[in-house]
């Protein structure tokens, strides 16, 4: 699944391409993926201007200048293309929208665990899609007191507690164990047990690791590509995820004596992590 720096990636790439447009062409291929499609979502988009590109969580959110937000989530699989002109549609193109620039947006997802709904912008914090999220991690909003506030009392795991939408919004499993490397906390420990200064050192990972990996361009597995088709390359750059038995950097430990880098399952979600390191 595209996780936080994937989507961000995405809307990146759909500003210039989208802000200041008018979309002269809305078409559903299909009546529903993850959710029903809006029956008229093309009557009600066509003609429409567009203000911005943002992001929320993991969802791309395109408003309109008359405060109409067109919602979007990729699911498992779901791609965005830009194109120039008309291209040839293919079988998994469930949604297309055409701009007054010619430019052709194309929603492409095989599974179809994504999502095409519409919100408006006065009452977003109320949609049950975004009720009670969390602040986002790259905001000031999220900060070392609000993250040990958040994590106070909490009897899970970290990493469970970080993976929480409630807690902070938009994080996944890739990037939490990351993040969690780089501070050198453990994803065993107890929210609870994270200590203020400790919040605060977590906290400045997590922004770091997001950040390094929106630079990168995200992370490919099998399905993400950014709207050019390009690949993203920040796979290149992880210190743990998927590296199992493997030496964490600057690794100065004997891997036949401590197995190197720990794989465990955690709420039926791979975790890599350095039992040395992390405590």
């Amino acid at each position: 699944m595209p996780e936080l720096p994937e989507v961000e990636t995405i809307v990146r790439g759909l500003q210039p391409v989208l802000e200041g447009t008018r979309l002269v062409r809305v078409e559903a291929r299909r009546p529903d993926l993850r959710i029903p499609i809006p029956p008229g979502l093309s009557q009600q988009l066509t003609g429409k201007q567009v203000r911005a590109v943002r992001r929320r969580a993991k969802y791309i959110l395109v408003e309109m200048t008359d405060g109409m937000l067109l919602i979007i989530h990729l699911g498992m699989s779901g791609r965005m293309y830009i194109d120039p002109g008309d291209p040839d549609l293919l079988t998994h193109d469930h949604v297309v929208w055409k701009t007054d620039r010619g430019d052709t947006i194309r929603l492409n997802d095989a599974r179809r665990f994504g999502l095409v709904t519409l919100g408006h912008v006065d009452s977003l914090d109320r949609n049950p899609l975004f009720a009670g999220a969390g602040p986002e991690p790259l905001s000031n909003a999220f900060n070392g007191p609000a993250l040990a506030k958040r994590l106070k009392g909490r009897r899970s795991p970290l990493k469970a507690a970080l993976l929480d939408q409630k807690t902070v919004a938009g994080l996944g499993n890739i990037y939490v164990s990351e993040a969690l490397f780089m501070a050198g906390l453990s994803p065993r420990r107890l929210a609870a047990n994270v200590s203020a200064r400790q919040a605060e050192t977590l906290v400045t990972a997590i922004k770091r690791v997001l950040e390094n990996a929106i630079s990168a361009g995200g992370s490919s597995l099998r399905d993400y590509v950014q709207p050019t088709g390009e690949l993203g390359y920040f796979q290149h750059q992880w210190t743990v995820y998927g590296k199992e038995g493997k030496a964490c950097p600057d690794c100065d430990c004997l891997i036949a004596e401590t197995g190197g880098i720990r794989k465990i399952v955690q709420s039926n979600r791979s975790t890599f992590y350095c039992p040395r390191r992390q405590r």
